[in-house]
């Protein structure tokens, strides 16, 4: 039984290019529908790895992810940097001994809460049956694939 991943360090050397060449490959590979005779797992797993269905799930990902991080970086940055340079302001108090960095701060909490359950809605709308079929697709594949 073999248990090297073939995702590991794919494309680390030579970014996508076939076995370090200097020319770019092409942005997609068409998937076969059934199980290719001669094929290794990892040249299987490289070849999903290339096709438009999985570049599309990671293109859904990255929209979804750079966005929502870069967002939630310059609202926990603006509440550090209120902090330390406005002390007077978050020092202010809004309700008995609740002040306006109490409030701020758990209102970071409260981000972090939100922006989890977007996540897993926009996952299961939009990756998770896609990604599911790639998964079925690739196991069908390596099935006739000498693993």
């Amino acid at each position: 039984m073999r248990l090297d991943d073939p995702w590991d360090d794919a494309l680390t050397s030579g970014w996508g290019e076939p076995d370090g060449a200097a020319g770019s490959m092409p942005a997609a590979v068409p998937r076969p529908a059934a199980p290719r005779g001669g094929h290794s797992a990892a040249d299987i797993y490289l070849e999903v790895q290339r096709s438009d269905a999985f570049q599309e799930v990671r293109r859904r990902y990255r929209r979804f992810v750079v966005p929502a991080t870069a967002a939630f970086f310059v609202w926990y940055l603006a509440y550090v940097v209120t902090a330390v340079t406005a002390p007077g302001l978050m020092a202010r108090p809004v309700a008995g001994a609740v002040n306006v960095a109490m409030v701020v701060g758990l209102g970071q909490f409260l981000t972090t809460f939100l922006l989890t359950g977007a996540y897993a809605r926009h996952a299961r709308l939009r990756r998770d049956r896609a990604a599911l079929d790639l998964r079925w697709e690739t196991q069908e594949m390596t099935r006739g694939a000498g693993r």
